[in-house]
């Protein structure tokens, strides 16, 4: 019988190897590790899977942070590709797994990592699984889009959902000379910002080459010999051969779920700090859990490789014996469409409301440079503020290039429960490069203290 520890870890992309790896690092030497992975690679950025498509990255392997071989060789960790679990039992500590060949195994564990991840929200609709019908989830599916774009050659593209992957994929479509329209159920796109702010994002959209249909609900995917060739919606039909779905992800928690571990209100796994689960000995880390938003007081589930890494690298530690513990989010997050930088953090209108706050905002015009230094760019900067109290509760930052790096100074105030008083005093760094020598940020801090208090 093998008394060694044994670490088992669902998942083999950002939460689940940096547990996994730090857990190595900081763990006994005679732990054993095991990952299990459905898909074909492991650790990768996700993130990068619209610039893989666009041709920005040149090759999906330029995506891979580390392959099974590295985790043997350099860290000890299995890796099973290829592999999916299907069953926890808490009270034995195994894992059921299933792989490509339909063999079947039952894995002990010491510890548990659930790193499963979110799972796109594909509508059920006519047509929805129609060749040329692409989510771009997985690395996977990225090279099977990019491989369908080099042997297709399609001249027309619709994207439905105007967020974050709607926003990429449509500026990947226009690097390749392919004309594009945004189909989106909202006013405007980038539901994560104001309409006000959003409707910056329609008009470069349009100045760009792109087409934005707002309030599209899509009914349906027409087809000819099993092929997309356009989409329906409520009153319009857009001619297509090639559609990517957009409609954002939820936590990836039904295996957690059957388990009976514990979720919570946004569908994500619920963990502690430490991210330990509901049961002393499963963590979870990713996309499928829930975390505390720094700003609302109230548990989110955000998709974001940022958040995962961090996560993950928690988990191991603690796994390893040492002690760590995951503080939360703000909800920061940037994308830009080709010329065209976008930012938020914090809270939007709508969020503050639904968070019950009371609050004033303002929102400046202003320049990334100094105006007179050669190719100065728009920039306008919103932020909100609780009122008579003067916190900052989230800003906003659309503009040119150098325009989105700036939400982590408001990213950084918001961690620190920071008034925009106290933002608008802050030592910034200035050269007419880089900023005006009121830089954006400061001047929209200055502006909204006059009004908060």
């Amino acid at each position: 019988m093998n008394d060694r520890p044994r670490l088992v870890v669902i998942g083999g992309d950002a939460g689940g190897m940096s547990a996994a790896s730090q857990a190595r690092r900081r763990g006994p030497e005679d732990l054993e590790i095991l990952a299990l992975e459905r898909g074909t690679y492991t650790s990768y950025s996700a993130c990068g899977i619209p610039y893989l498509v666009g041709k920005t990255v040149s090759s999906p392997q330029d995506l891979i942070a580390r392959d099974p071989e590295t985790f043997a060789r350099d860290f000890s960790i299995l890796v099973r590709t290829g592999t999916e679990a299907t069953d926890i039992d808490l009270q034995e500590r195994t894992v059921h797994t299933v792989d490509a060949a339909g063999t079947e195994r039952e894995e002990r564990y010491d510890h548990l990592v659930v790193a499963t991840g979110a799972v796109p929200n594909r509508p059920e609709l006519p047509g929805a699984r129609a060749e040329g019908v692409f989510g771009v989830q997985t690395l996977v599916d990225g090279i099977r889009l990019r491989e369908y774009l080099d042997t297709r050659g399609p001249r027309r593209a619709v994207v439905v959902g105007g967020g974050y992957i709607g926003l990429e994929m449509a500026e990947a479509f226009l690097e390749r000379g392919i004309a594009v329209t945004v189909l989106d159920g909202g006013p405007e796109p980038m539901g994560t910002l104001d309409a006000d702010m959003g409707a910056l994002v329609r008009e470069a959209m349009t100045e760009m080459g792109a087409v934005f249909r707002p309030w599209a609900w899509v009914t349906g995917f027409e087809t000819d010999k099993g092929r997309v060739r356009a989409v329906a919606t409520a009153d319009a039909v857009y001619e297509a051969e090639v559609v990517v779905l957009g409609l954002g992800v939820r936590p990836d928690s039904d295996l957690a779920r059957a388990a009976g571990l514990r979720i919570g209100p946004t569908g994500g796994i619920v963990v502690d700090r430490r991210m330990r689960t509901s049961d002393e000995n499963v963590w979870a880390a990713g996309d499928c859990v829930e975390t505390f938003h720094r700003v609302s007081r109230a548990p989110v589930a955000i998709a974001l490789g940022t958040h995962a890494n961090k996560q993950g690298r928690v988990a191991g530690t603690n796994i390893g014996g040492g002690y760590a513990s995951f503080g939360g989010v703000v909800g920061t997050a940037a994308t830009k469409l080709c010329g065209l930088e976008i930012a938020r953090t914090g809270l939007n209108e709508a969020e503050a409301r639904s968070a019950g706050f009371e609050f004033e905002t303002v929102t400046v015009d202003s320049t990334t440079r100094a105006g007179y230094y050669p190719d100065a760019g728009a920039v306008t900067v919103k932020l909100l503020a609780e009122r008579r109290t003067g916190r900052l509760l989230g800003g906003q930052i659309v503009g040119a290039e150098n325009a989105a790096k700036r939400v982590d100074v408001l990213a950084t105030a918001l961690w620190n429960e920071m008034t925009v008083e106290e933002v608008a005093g802050m030592d910034l760094s200035y050269a007419p490069p880089f900023s005006p020598v009121w830089d954006p940020v400061l001047i929209a801090a200055r502006k909204l203290a006059e009004r908060a208090y």
